[in-house]
């Protein structure tokens, strides 16, 4: 009979996942060493080798694979029975460990985490900043417990398995230009055309929020963008704003209440959207995970303003 460690199948799932030693050891804060001994004891518990080498690092074998296959329906069991015998001892305790892009952190996570502190103060909350790219792995193997991500009109997100995806809020785009812009005086939308030779500014390259500012250019202005300052903190884009050192594309979430320094329009000739997509594993949750997520939904419809008309697709 084989006897595996379930922390040691963890370990395989997260090498199997990221691809290195290293990787994987960075994730869990164990050093390369550590990563490669555990392995090396699940190998002698398999009693079959489940790497081969690959240049100069290590990749799983056959047999690695099929491991890491039942590994992943091991641990999401071992997951649900945790869940369910949670929810027998009716108390409300344990860890959630929640992660979103800053403006979902600021404006709806932190509330909730505010009021679960409050409401079952048996729970230990971990929040972090995270860009749904860099989260969806670490959601995956259960090192997260839930992220806000945002996807814009026209930017679908993939959508990898075993994940559950779910709208939180929509919200419409907004032009913000230097409230002494002059296309910003008339105080109706503004054309995305008019701003071809405007220096913009957007999140870093390889988020939705660059595709999306680089995409309505092209499709609504028929030009590439001066995109010269990358920045995914909102704060960091509205004082380039304000500095009159750049325009952005922004949504209601990310912006001040009021603020004499921005003007903030509506994008003439279409209607462009983002949604925030709340991102769990596709399991039942524990009663702790379960408390959270009905405070942050109720958090999402109280930071929703009036929902937006019709959207035209870029």
């Amino acid at each position: 009979m084989v006897d595996l460690d379930l922390r040691r199948l963890r370990l395989l799932r997260e090498f199997e996942e990221r691809g290195t030693l290293a990787a994987v050891a960075a994730a869990l804060g164990y050093s390369p060493s550590t990563v490669s001994q555990q392995l090396a004891l699940l190998e002698k518990d398999a009693g079959t080798p489940l790497t081969e080498k690959a240049g100069r690092g290590l990749r799983l074998n056959d047999a690695g694979r099929v491991l890491a296959r039942h590994a992943r329906i091991l641990l999401a069991a071992a997951e649900a029975a945790e869940a369910d015998l949670a929810a027998l001892g009716g108390a409300v305790r344990g860890t959630v460990r929640a992660g979103g892009l800053q403006s979902a952190a600021r404006r709806i996570l932190v509330p909730a985490v505010v009021r679960m502190a409050a409401d079952h103060p048996g729970v230990r909350l971990e929040l972090s900043e995270l860009e749904l790219e860099e989260a969806l792995p670490g959601l995956r193997l259960g090192a997260v417990d839930l992220v806000i991500g945002d996807e814009y009109d026209g930017h679908p997100r993939p959508r990898p398995a075993g994940l559950r995806f779910a709208t939180l809020l929509n919200e419409p785009i907004k032009v913000v230009l230097p409230a002494a812009h002059p296309l910003a005086a008339p105080g109706g939308p503004v054309a995305i055309a008019q701003l071809r030779p405007e220096v913009w500014t957007a999140s870093d390259a390889g988020t939705g929020h660059h595709a999306m500012v680089v995409g309505t250019c092209r499709a609504l202005g028929g030009y590439e963008p001066d995109l010269r300052h990358r920045s995914s903190d909102a704060d960091v884009q509205l004082e380039l704003v304000r500095a009159g050192a750049a325009v952005a594309l922004l949504p209601p979430l990310a912006l001040p209440a009021a603020d004499p320094a921005l003007a903030v329009r509506d994008p003439a000739g279409a209607v462009l959207g983002r949604r925030l997509m709340l991102v769990t594993r596709d399991a039942p949750p524990p009663p702790a995970l379960a408390a959270f997520l009905t405070l942050v939904r109720d958090q999402a419809r109280r930071a929703a303003g009036p929902s937006p008309g019709p959207r035209a697709m870029i």
